[in-house]
């Protein structure tokens, strides 16, 4: 008999905390549900994610709580959306204001993007001259080309700048360089692409107003002083890759953007047809 009283009194005790586990878990559920309505969609997925940890066993809290977490990642992909089509609106009106000031080269029979040059910089108005030359295709891509013409070869594969103050930048050995002549003259040629080109692109950026020393680095040395017209290219075409890129990291945004709000969709589709298929087999 004595038994059986600690049994009763057992399970009794188990159902009040059962009983007491769901209405705390149906509380924090409430307070996931109001969060969402008020659009805080990160105190809604906290709440929810506090019942999976307080209250495990409450198993029909956790279900609706998976819901609320469902809507407030698709609330929170769609409000970014609208974020990014506006941010890209701008970003696309100041490329248009912009790209006046480029001119803007594409052999439609080869080249599946084109690229910007600085007015100065066209090949036509720089033959038989050693100088840095910069372009940014459509993407955003930079390139810095240094160009030697003269009487006889340095092989040159590396150019390092220097300012009055003796501070400098190097590039790396460039991986795309080549040699050719006219008329007798010698031409070399190497590119090195932005984020790999040893910050040289950066620092003339920063002295921009100085004036820099270009020193090309081969079998043999030759050093030129950038011109003011060229280092004004360097700062157009450079602020020219700055804002191509981040309207190219835009579009990358929205697109990733699109797609979780297609798979938050599909996965809240298919749990609702699932509730669906189980009250039909009730």
């Amino acid at each position: 008999m004595k038994k059986l009283l600690i049994w009763v009194c057992t399970a009794t005790l188990l159902a009040a905390c059962g009983n007491n586990a769901e209405k705390k878990a149906g509380e924090k559920l409430q307070a996931a549900r109001e969060a969402l309505q008020r659009g805080d969609y990160s105190e809604a997925k906290i709440q929810v994610d506090s019942i999976k940890i307080l209250y495990p066993k409450a198993f029909e809290a956790r279900r609706e709580g998976l819901k609320v977490i469902q809507q407030a990642e698709l609330k929170e992909q769609e409000h970014s959306l609208v974020y990014l089509d506006s941010m890209l609106q701008v970003k696309q009106t100041e490329f248009e204001a912009l790209k006046g000031k480029f001119v803007f080269e594409k052999n439609a029979e080869y080249q599946q993007i084109g690229n910007y040059f600085w007015p100065t910089q066209v090949v036509e108005k720089n033959l038989h001259r050693s100088y840095l030359r910069f372009q940014v295709n459509e993407r955003g891509a930079m390139v810095m080309t240094s160009i030697y013409c003269g009487g006889s070869n340095i092989h040159h594969s590396a150019v390092k700048v220097t300012a009055p103050d003796g501070s400098f930048a190097e590039t790396p050995a460039s991986k795309d360089s080549y040699e050719t002549s006219d008329l007798g003259e010698k031409i070399e040629k190497a590119d090195y692409k932005l984020g790999q080109d040893g910050h040289v692109m950066g620092f003339i950026y920063m002295n921009k107003d100085k004036n820099v020393r270009v020193e090309y680095l081969g079998e043999r040395k030759y050093t030129i002083t950038m011109s003011a017209t060229d280092r004004q290219a360097l700062v157009g075409v450079y602020e020219l890759s700055q804002l191509l890129s981040s309207i190219e990291q835009v579009k990358k945004d929205i697109k990733e953007a699109n797609l979780k709000i297609e798979f938050i969709t599909r996965k809240m589709q298919d749990s609702a047809e699932k509730e669906k298929a189980k009250e039909k087999e009730k």
